[in-house]
Parts: structure tokens; C-alpha cells; sequence
């Protein structure tokens, strides 16, 4: 396979590598990078990853997925890719096979995905969260531009082990189930709440309602955070005068896991049990739709809501890096 195709070779790494633009393989190529990448996910996380690998063997397919793999002995042994919306790009996954994993493999590959990026004309901004990657505490980010690393936690919990009895609420509230018609207020209550926030320093879409539409449409859409499941999925509404005032969005990434893909709560409503009740309406509503356990990621830093979710019956049981450079 690698015969066939224009490389960069990297000596530095313990066995001679190459990394070819990814455009020039075929699915099959990676067929068996994909299939340990599934089951991975599966067993470590509790997560379907086969709707988004049917994704990446598809554009892969119409050579339409720019990015890299790693070839050793004609066999791909890892790969990235990344794509680009307006002024930003995201680096979607960076996978490298167990027997094959390392440091600076995982390096080539970003590297690789930076160069890329940094080609393109009017990109200002490189965003990335990738779970399966296993940087080094402190390693230095490759590429232009100045970047930042963001310590996050993926958090498991047992249904039946969380706190599911009704907590205080302290504000005059209603809760409704959620429908497409709340997706302009959700929009404007998401930006409100991650102003001068962490989050909205890894995902610049938090920072305006017209990208927190644009995350909003994503996650009902396409299947990175899973199959969005809207009957469990909440906003809760001020009593005085109907204003959104936090909601609670879950997916379901496999047959008996949920995700909590969003929860935020306005300003004028933190501290008052909102997010707390909310979350709870989730888990019950996972529950009846016969999920186990559940699923649910935050910033280290965010030290209150990490204490929530604790509280619920949470733990971490992994740490990953969400990585963003500004180049301006």
C-alpha cells in the first residue's frame, strides 16, 4: 500500500514510518484500525463508535477527508483527520492501534493534521477534543499560533447508583420536554451562560448564539455525540415570565448508555437547584428507556459542577485534553 503513495518519512520514532495524506487510501486500508478503534470505544467508554467510523470509511471513500495515516510495513496503524468550518478547523480523531501507540506517533499524526491546517487560507483558529488520545501531561503542542491545553473528565455513573430522589429547587420554575422550537432560546441561554466561562475558551461556539445554534444543530444531527434522544432531554422555564432558564440534553451512544451532551443553567439561576432537578429528569427518563448507566463530560477546573455530579453518584474514570491554538 505505502509503495504506491508520496510520504514523509519519520525516523525518530522506533520503527521507520511514513504518514501519507489520508485521501489516498481507501477504507479497506483502514479496516482494521477502525474495527479495534470500535471496540475500544466500546469497552472503555461504553460507546457505539460504529456510526461514527460509517462516517469516516464514507468520506474516505469519496476522498473528501483531509488528514493522515501512519503506514508501517504497509499496514495503517493509525490515522487523523480533521475539517474546517468558516475561520476554524477541528481535529475530529487521532487513533493510533495499541501495539503500535506512542508518544511521538501520536505526534507525527498531529503534527501532521497542524501542517495541514496552517496551509489553509483564513483558518484563525484549531480546536480538538479527542478522547482516545494519549498526550503527556505537558507536552508541548506542535504548530503555529498560541496554544492552550484544557484538562477534561469523562464521567461514568450507574443509573441505579445515582442520586435520583427530588432535590429543593429555590426558584419558581416549570420543566417541559424538549422540542425543536426551543433551539433560539437554547441558543441565547447557552451563550449567556459560558460568558467568560472556561468552555467558551475550547469551544468558541458557547460564545455567541449563532454558534451555540450551530453546536445545537450538530449534536441533534450527526452521531459524534450520539443518537440525540429528545425524550430525555429538558428545559426548564422561569414561572414570572417564561424565560428559559437551563436545559439538560442526553443522546444515547449505545444500546444501554446514555450521554449528557449539554447542561447550563442562565446566571440569574445558578445555585438555585435547577441544574440539579434537571439532571435528575434525565437520568430518570434514561432509565425508562431501559439505559444502565450514563455518561457525561466536564473541565477539571470547573470545580462546581464537577462537585454536582459527584454529588449524583458521578465518578471520573477518565482524564483527557480538549487542545486549541488562536493564530491570531
Amino acid at each position: 500500500m505505502a509503495s504506491t503513495m508520496a510520504a514523509r518519512i519519520y525516523p525518530a520514532l522506533r520503527v521507520p514510518s511514513e504518514v501519507v495524506d489520508l485521501r489516498r487510501l481507501q477504507s479497506r486500508d483502514l479496516e482494521p484500525l477502525l474495527s479495534e478503534e470500535i471496540a475500544v470505544w466500546s469497552t472503555d467508554l461504553d460507546w457505539d463508535f460504529t456510526k461514527s467510523a460509517d462516517l469516516v470509511r464514507r468520506f474516505v471513500d469519496m476522498r473528501s477527508l483531509s488528514g493522515a495515516a501512519l503506514v508501517e510495513d504497509g499496514e495503517a496503524v493509525g490515522y487523523a483527520y480533521y475539517v474546517i468550518e468558516d475561520e476554524k478547523a477541528l481535529i475530529g480523531d487521532i487513533y493510533v492501534r495499541r501495539n503500535w501507540r506512542t508518544p511521538e506517533r501520536e505526534e507525527a499524526l498531529l503534527d501532521c493534521c497542524m501542517e495541514g491546517i496552517a496551509a489553509q487560507a483564513g483558518v484563525r483558529r484549531v480546536e480538538s477534543q479527542v478522547m482516545t488520545l494519549e498526550r503527556p501531561a505537558g507536552r508541548a503542542l506542535p504548530g503555529p499560533g498560541v496554544s492552550q491545553i484544557f484538562e477534561r473528565n469523562f464521567m461514568r455513573a450507574e443509573i441505579a447508583d445515582t442520586a435520583l430522589a427530588a432535590g429543593m429547587v429555590r426558584r419558581l420554575c416549570y420543566i417541559e420536554k424538549w422540542s425543536s422550537l426551543y433551539q433560539d432560546a437554547a441558543a441565547h441561554l447557552i451563550a449567556a451562560a459560558y460568558a467568560g466561562h472556561v468552555d467558551g475558551g475550547i469551544n468558541d461556539q458557547y460564545r455567541t448564539p449563532a454558534g451555540a445554534r450551530r453546536f445545537l444543530r450538530n449534536i441533534v444531527l450527526y452521531p459524534g455525540c450520539g443518537q440525540f434522544c429528545d425524550l430525555a432531554s429538558f428545559a426548564a422555564f422561569d414561572a414570572r415570565d417564561g424565560r428559559m432558564c437551563g436545559i439538560s440534553l442526553a443522546s444515547l451512544v449505545s444500546e444501554t448508555c446514555g450521554h449528557i451532551t449539554q447542561i447550563c443553567v442562565s446566571p440569574a439561576a445558578r445555585g438555585s437547584g435547577i441544574g440539579h432537578e434537571l439532571l435528575r429528569q434525565s437520568l430518570l427518563s434514561l432509565q425508562r428507556l431501559d439505559c444502565r448507566a450514563v455518561s457525561l463530560t466536564v473541565t477539571a477546573s470547573n470545580a462546581g459542577a464537577v462537585r454536582l455530579y459527584e454529588r449524583m453518584g458521578f465518578r471520573t474514570v477518565k482524564r483527557f485534553s480538549a487542545l486549541v491554538w488562536d493564530f491570531e
